[in-house]
């Protein structure tokens, strides 16, 4: 009897630690892809904005309002096609999604300072990662904020596009901290449903896909905090 117990605790602790394993696989999996988007949006920018040529086609003509609104679109078209798309067809569209925001973030080069993108880059960053291991390690079921979190964000996408038009700082500043503070909260809760959701689909043929998935929630996020960041306390180019 005691052998019988002695091999179903083993068996469990096997089991678990290899459950640990492909938790942490697929994590890493999703924050892989991430950073990939990120470095791929971060090239295009600076290359972007390194051609006098290419800035001025783009920004200082209509072209600008397609580099603007190109990645809205494209956020668009992942959340209708999303469930018809085929893991491989996910990963191409979420780096040429990546490729897409580096030409409209390409303007910040053009507009701030290196060294105050730099530095919110590197603030947003650490915000991100000390919010996203909250969020994974944390006990606490963060789904009640949800709700909260998505009214934020609908709130600071509504109130940004109009102000497009409106031009007003202080509207922009009031956006920036809301929007820090609305992305900052995402962070936490995309980190624990993204483990939630392995929990509930490890071992099927989603997960992968899940993974991409996964990966553009953070980096929006991180991209997000990023600019909103550099908005309220970049420095301008004179």
């Amino acid at each position: 009897m005691d052998n019988l117990r002695y091999f179903n605790q083993n068996a469990a602790a096997g089991a678990e630690a290899r459950f640990d394993a492909g938790l942490r696989r697929h994590m890493l999996g999703i924050y892989r892809y991430m950073g990939i988007g990120l470095l791929l949006t971060g090239l295009v920018a600076m290359g972007v904005a390194a051609s006098p040529p290419l800035t001025a086609l783009i920004f200082g003509t209509p072209l600008k309002w397609v580099a603007m609104f190109a990645p809205l679109a494209f956020i668009f078209f992942f959340t209708f096609r999303i469930e018809r798309m085929t893991t491989a067809g996910a990963r191409t569209a979420f780096f040429a999604f990546a490729g897409v925001m580096g030409v409209s973030m390409a303007s910040i080069f053009l507009v701030f300072t290196g060294q105050s993108i730099a530095m919110a880059f590197f603030a947003a960053a650490a915000l991100f990662a000390g919010l996203s291991l909250w969020g994974y390690t944390t006990n606490r079921s963060l789904s009640g904020f949800a709700p909260f979190l998505m009214v934020g964000l609908l709130v600071v996408i509504g109130v940004s596009l109009v102000n497009l038009f409106i031009g007003s700082s202080l509207v922009q500043m009031a956006v920036s901290a809301v929007g820090v503070l609305v992305f900052a909260g995402l962070t936490a809760w995309d980190t624990q449903r993204l483990k939630s959701e392995y929990i509930a689909y490890a071992g099927t043929q989603a997960i992968e896909k899940m993974a991409v998935m996964g990966a553009l929630s953070l980096y929006l996020n991180l991209i997000n905090m990023f600019q909103l960041l550099l908005s309220l306390v970049g420095v301008r180019e004179e």
